[in-house]
């Protein structure tokens, strides 16, 4: 007795026998079988392969304005329900609001679980996803030679970053033991929301450096190029940032332009409370 798939074989073998096959039929089919595959292909997958042709590993060349366009259209149209989430309710009992963030010492903002979903991570590029529960915060980072896409899924999000000041300026901190500062220029400091639209920033430019607080709980959707590598020297730093006045008025440090904002940013060790828990990624898979 044959097999479903001897039958199966037998059938399609008999009928490719007996069909006058043109090449304009193969190719009508052919054509016909792609526009569908592109209609019923998912959000993801058309950022996995818009992606995949246009960042290289070693992020040179870095990607066009154009290419940086055309991939902000595409998260533009991303909503929770394309990666598998479901917005979540504002009541949470964990957080305490933006108006109650600065009543919490930097220990116990940084406690709050934040959950990553690793969508795909490969030597050109990573997309991930990270949620927020109100009040948690992803301190001050950087992203070294590194281009950044992201775009808030649901909810609100706090952004501060700042851009380094070129040439760069340090300056020497008050005791034996302090690292010393350097001074940077404010980039951004908002809220974003997914109506906001894509935020990008650049090696050099866009706010670079930048620490995200929960206003409310919320979603992000990151696209890194190239991803972190230490050894290719993208290695992630942390740092706390003072306010320009602490350490100018001690050395006498000077700014061309008093209506910029500046700071004196410090390195830090990776803080050991940073709470960041691994998800499952539970959106459409992507076909590689």
């Amino acid at each position: 007795m044959l097999s479903k798939l001897q039958k199966a074989s037998d059938k399609v073998g008999l009928f490719l026998q007996n069909k006058p096959f043109s090449t304009a039929w193969l190719q009508f089919q052919f054509q016909r079988h792609f526009h569908m595959e592109r209609k019923n292909s998912s959000k993801v997958q058309g950022l996995y392969d818009f992606c995949k042709k246009t960042f290289t590993p070693s992020g040179t060349p870095p990607p066009s304005s154009q290419a940086v366009r055309d991939l902000c259209s595409l998260l533009d149209t991303v909503g929770p329900a394309d990666v598998g989430l479901e917005e979540q309710s504002s009541d949470d009992d964990r957080g305490l609001g933006f108006s109650g963030l600065y009543g919490l010492n930097r220990v116990a903002r940084w406690a709050q679980p934040i959950t990553y979903l690793d969508i795909y991570e490969c030597d050109s590029f990573t997309m991930c996803i990270f949620c927020f529960p109100t009040s948690a915060v992803i301190p001050l980072h950087d992203h070294p030679g590194m281009t950044v896409l992201s775009k808030v899924l649901y909810g609100s999000m706090h952004v501060k970053a700042y851009d380094w000041v070129e040439p760069a300026r340090f300056q020497e901190t008050k005791g034996p033991g302090y690292r010393p500062v350097r001074l940077a220029k404010l980039a951004t400091d908002k809220v974003l929301t997914p109506q906001y639209g894509t935020s990008v920033l650049y090696p050099k430019s866009g706010g670079n450096l930048h620490c995200f607080t929960a206003v409310t709980p919320c979603a992000v959707l990151d696209i890194l190029t190239p991803p972190y590598n230490e050894d290719a020297g993208r290695k992630c730093t942390y740092y706390v940032d003072y306010p320009f006045p602490t350490f100018s008025a001690v050395n006498g440090a000077e700014v061309s332009n008093e209506k910029e904002e500046y700071a004196w940013l410090s390195e830090i060790d990776t803080p050991d409370d940073l709470y960041m828990r691994p998800g499952v990624y539970a959106g459409p898979a992507i076909l590689v």
